[in-house]
């Protein structure tokens, strides 16, 4: 596959499962790091509409990722870390097979936006939706 079918299909990977139908995500580079050997630097957008979130969701198991904010305030939080909400040029970062439990637009009434870039394993997902529980069980 060339590097933009790719990157296309991380980008849409990333985002394609029915839990994260309120975020919106867009390619923006994907390279292979010729200094780590067996490593992609993936690169894309995430727009949340007002009130939208993405559902939780691990990443990928030997990747590494950083998040910025490029617009609005985002309300995050990966499992074992406290909730924050970042606003405009903060970021942070989320280590290999992070489980990322809160992702969401923290205003309801003005859109939010993040520029996301993976370095990860190219064969690896990126990002793998939760299970949905099933009716009637706990998780």
């Amino acid at each position: 596959m060339n590097k933009t079918l790719t990157l296309l299909a991380a980008a849409g990977a990333l985002f394609a499962a029915p839990a994260f139908a309120a975020a919106a995500s867009a390619p923006v580079l994907a390279r292979d790091l010729p200094n780590v050997p067996g490593m992609r630097m993936t690169a894309v957008t995430v727009s949340y509409a007002p009130g939208a979130a993405s559902g939780s969701h691990h990443h990928a198991p030997h990747g590494f990722l950083i998040a910025y904010v490029l617009k609005g305030k985002i309300r995050s939080q990966v499992e074992g870390e406290p909730e924050k909400v970042y606003g405009p040029g903060e970021s942070w970062t989320e280590g290999p097979g992070a489980h990322h439990v809160v992702s969401r637009n923290a205003s309801d009434t003005e859109s939010a936006e993040m520029l996301v870039v993976f370095v990860a394993p190219p064969d690896e997902p990126l990002t793998t939706p939760d299970a949905a529980p099933t009716p009637g069980r706990e998780r």
